[in-house]
């Protein structure tokens, strides 16, 4: 069974790339070798700061959409791995 990866870089300039990929070693190194037109190209280098893999390309789809959609303190605490963060910093957004 194929294995799909939702992932996260950080930029030369500090800010965060979220993607989504079936091969993330090779999908890194087309991002490091500006073969990937857009955001990453002029940000370089990147480096690899989260991945999870996932059982289908839709999952990765679906996670990644949601991380673009969090704060940089939300991403942080996902590169982390503290979920009891990521918890918190979703209760203050509802309050």
């Amino acid at each position: 069974m194929q294995k799909f990866y939702v992932y996260m870089l950080k930029c030369s300039d500090s800010s965060y790339y979220i993607g989504h990929t079936d091969d993330l070693e090779k999908r890194v190194a087309e991002h490091n070798a500006a073969k990937c037109a857009g955001y990453t190209s002029t940000r370089l280098p990147v480096t690899l700061v989260y991945a999870e893999a996932v059982a289908s390309r839709y999952e990765a789809l679906v996670a990644e959409h949601k991380i673009k959609k969090w704060s940089r303190k939300k991403k942080e605490a996902l590169i982390a791995g503290d979920w009891s963060r990521i918890s918190e910093l979703c209760s203050r957004k509802k309050t």
